[in-house]
This record gives C-alpha cells, structure tokens and sequence, in this order.
C-alpha cells in the first residue's frame, strides 16, 4: 500500500497533472505511518512511499543512468524516513495536542528534507510537492511570499489535518480540530490569491522564441535555427531566442558563423540569444548564452550550475570507469562564476541555461539585479516525450510567481512556455511543435516578499524540526537516567 500510495501522489505532477491528489494523496500515507507497529516499521513504510514517489515522478531519468538506478532508489527510500518517524511519533496517540502539533511540525518535517535534498550535486529541486499546484492560481499565490517552499508547506498541512478525522483513537475534538486547521489553511491560501492586487505593468517585450526540434549534427542544427530566425523578420519582436546547446562550436573560432549570426540579427530586426556548448579557447566546454545584434556580440552568460552526472561527475576519478556504458558526461564542462544580465533596448533580461531553471534562488537572484525579465534556454532532446519536459516547463509558473517577473522558457526540443508574474500561462509549445513562436510578456517591477526575504520558509521549517528533535533526545536522555 505505502508503495502504491507514492506512485499515485506521484500522478499529481506533469504530464498526468491530477493535482487535486497534491491536496488528498498523502492522508491514507499519514494514517498508514500513524497505524505503523513501531518505529521501524513506520521507517519501512515511508521508504516505500517515497520509492514509489520518486521513481514514477522520475521515470524518465532511470534509462539514462545504468545502474544509479539502484542509487536512484535507495536515496529516495531514505528521504521520507524523518516524515515517517515524525508521524509515528505525534499521531500514533491522537490527542488534541498532538494533533495541532503535527500539523504544523509535520509540513516543517517535509520542507526541511525538500530544501536538504534540492541541494544542486543531489540533482536539484525536482517533484516538490508544491510544484504540482502551478496551474491553481489562486493558490500558487502563495509562492510569493514563501516560495515553492510554502506551497509545500501548506499542501501537506492540509493531508495532515483531513487525515486527523480518520485517525484510530482519535477523539471528537481532535478529529474537528484537525478538519478545521486543513480547512483553515487552504482557506487562507485561497484567499490570500483572490485578494492579492494585480501589479503595475509598466511595459511590454515581444520574444519570438525558436524550437527546431531534434536536429542531428552541428551545421545542421545550425542551419536550422538561422532559417527559422529569418522568419521573424516583420514580427516586430524585442529579441529571438534560441535554446540550449543551439550551437556545438564556438563563434569566436569561427569568423564566418559571426558574419551569419550578425546577418540573421539584421534580418530579423532584433537581437538572437544563441546558446553554445563548445570548447572554449581555454580547451574546456562551457555552455553559454551570447547575445548577438547586427553589429556582433553584443553580451554573453556562462552556465553555473551544472547537472550532476550529465554535464560533471562528482569524484570522477573514483567514479569514472564504473559509469561505461551510461549516458554520463564523458567531460566535465567549466561552470560560469557569476550572474549576468542582457540588456535588449531598454529591457534587462535575466538569462538562465536549462537546469538552472528549477532553482529558485537564482531566479530571485537575477531580480535583486533588477532583470526585468527571465528567459531560459532549454534542451531535453534526451527525454524527448517523456513527463520531464512538461515538469520544466510548468516549473515556470512557480518561478514567474516566486520573482514576481514574467518567465520564458525556450526550448531546442522540449516544451517551451512562457507566463506572467500571476502564473497566468501566455505560451506553450509541446515537444512536437517545430518553427517559431511569438509571445508578448509584460514587464513588472515588483518586489515579491519572496525576493525580499528570501528563503524564510526552510529556515523556520528547519528550526522547527531541529527543535522538535532536541527535545525528543531530551526526553530520551531523562528517561533512560529515571
């Protein structure tokens, strides 16, 4: 049961996008923990939960990875053990007091090991439960002023307190009180998003973005994204993007794709955002955004955070011979240093590489450098069809809500989308849509609370647990001394 309850919590995210589970999946989990015989055996279940979790939300990485699927499935199993503890713990004996207690120190419980495992050399903040309400407006408000972090926090809040009315041994007050509170927090995250003011559009900027589709071979790729940007010509767009890894050698090697690059800019009547995963001069590959006008290079961006095990491999020495056979990085690329902003007329765009997407605090980082808007350029060619595009994708409405600035994601194959600061969707290209797309984006200049207090929500979350910890050696301690 444990493991099919995680397959089908799981179902919530894209491409099955059931969202409504985010809100109920996890209450028969929380009253299977709270049954649980011992310690041991609530440990047990919630491993289970979690593998099933995890592998479903992401299948679409296993054939990738050889046998780190095995690894895969093991880290998975351990990260919902602290919730599995934590649950047995408060609700095998459902008083009131215990009941309020969990369902506040259970979401902080599961925060905390979402913020630890998002740490980018575990692979990132994939299959956050909060992620799954992306297209619940009125509750992904909630984003801007906790972030992801408390639309998780508010989601699982809600299981724990309507899994309080089915609890064994629970009495009348402590099942309403735990109805009540679920009721309480979805009503403050509702209406916190129906009364949130519309914020002050101050601007408009056009981006005509270019998604080829799989093109095999440099010149070819090439070829293709110049032919489509010739397109944009009369569009009247502020900039065309093109998406991650648009171009497999350097520019700067080669006079002639400078000339090209110079010639579609002036064609097209605007700026191209290429992307080039090339040598460098200094014999490393790096991946980088460069922006080129009619008159040449106009700016660039280097990727800084990179995906471990696709573009690096942690202790390669240790690890390298055994990962033969995978698709692995068979090179580490270089990663940028810093952050950087492009300016397009009068517009500074924030520029993020693929997998920097799903972070949120280089997004806020980007709008503490006063970006006004967040472009990504986005490869998945290696997951085509599966659910890891749409994931990307719609983890840009928690982002455009998070900066309070307006997201676009360029995709070379993947699914490309683009949305305003309230999460409301303004573009969405599937896989298999090939040429160009045009969306006009307003420009805010917003300050979300999130931008402004950062990552509050962890930090509490994790205070929390680290207290309820403390104490629960503490009584330990004196029991054994008594």
């Amino acid at each position: 049961m444990a493991l099919l309850i995680g397959c089908l919590v799981a179902l919530a995210h894209p491409a099955a996008d059931a969202w409504w589970l985010g809100w109920i999946g996890l209450v028969p989990l929380v009253l299977l923990l709270a049954r649980a015989g011992s310690y041991g055996e609530a440990a047990w279940r919630s491993s289970l939960a979690a593998v099933g979790y995890f592998l479903t939300v992401l299948q679409w990485l296993l054939p990738n990875v050889g046998f780190l699927a095995l690894v895969v499935g093991v880290v998975a199993g351990a990260l919902w053990v602290p919730f599995g503890l934590a649950t047995y713990r408060l609700l095998r004996d459902p008083s009131v007091a215990r009941v309020a207690l969990a369902v506040v120190v259970l979401p902080s419980v599961w925060v905390t090991v979402e913020a630890l495992r998002s740490w980018e050399g575990l692979g990132g903040p994939w299959g956050l439960v909060g992620l799954t309400q992306w297209q619940v407006r009125p509750v992904l408000a909630v984003a801007s002023l906790g972030g992801v972090w408390l639309l998780s926090f508010v989601v699982v809040a809600v299981n724990v307190g309507l899994a309080a009315p089915f609890l064994p041994g629970a009495g009348r007050a402590a099942r309403l009180l735990g109805g009540g509170l679920a009721v309480v927090f979805a009503a403050l995250a509702v209406g916190y998003g129906l009364l949130r003011p519309e914020p002050v559009v101050t601007g408009s900027f056009r981006v005509v973005g270019v998604q080829p589709g799989v093109v095999y071979g440099g010149p070819e790729r090439f070829a293709a994204h110049l032919g489509l940007t010739h397109r944009a010509a009369g569009l009247g767009q502020d900039v065309v993007v093109w998406g991650q890894s648009s171009m497999p050698f350097d520019p700067a090697r080669r006079p002639d794709v400078v000339a090209r690059l110079r010639q579609a800019a002036a064609t097209a009547g605007s700026d191209v955002l290429v992307n080039v995963d090339a040598r460098a001069a200094d014999g490393r590959i790096r991946k980088t955004t460069q922006q080129y006008g009619p008159g040449g290079l106009v700016g660039t961006y280097e990727k800084r955070r990179l995906v471990p095990f696709g573009e690096y491999v942690p202790m390669r020495p240790l690890l390298g011979k055994v990962l033969q056979g995978t698709a692995i990085a068979e090179e580490d690329r270089a990663p940028g240093r810093e952050p950087a902003l492009l300016r397009v007329g009068g517009t500074r765009v924030g520029p993020l590489i693929s997998y920097e997407s799903i972070f949120p605090d280089l997004r806020r980082e980007l709008v503490r450098l006063h970006a006004d808007v967040t472009v990504v350029q986005g490869s998945l060619t290696s997951f085509h069809g599966t659910w890891a595009q749409p994931q990307q994708a719609s983890a840009e409405a928690v982002r455009a809500v998070e900066s309070g600035r307006s997201a676009v994601l360029v995709e070379l194959n993947g699914t490309s989308a683009a949305f305003d600061a309230r999460g409301r969707q303004l573009a969405w290209l599937p896989p298999d849509s090939h040429g160009i797309f045009v969306v006009d984006v307003p420009v805010y200049e917003e300050i979300t609370p999130y931008v402004r207090w950062g990552d509050w929500v962890p930090r509490t979350a994790g205070t929390i647990t680290a207290v309820g910890v403390v104490l629960l050696v503490a009584r330990a301690v004196r029991s054994r001394l008594s």
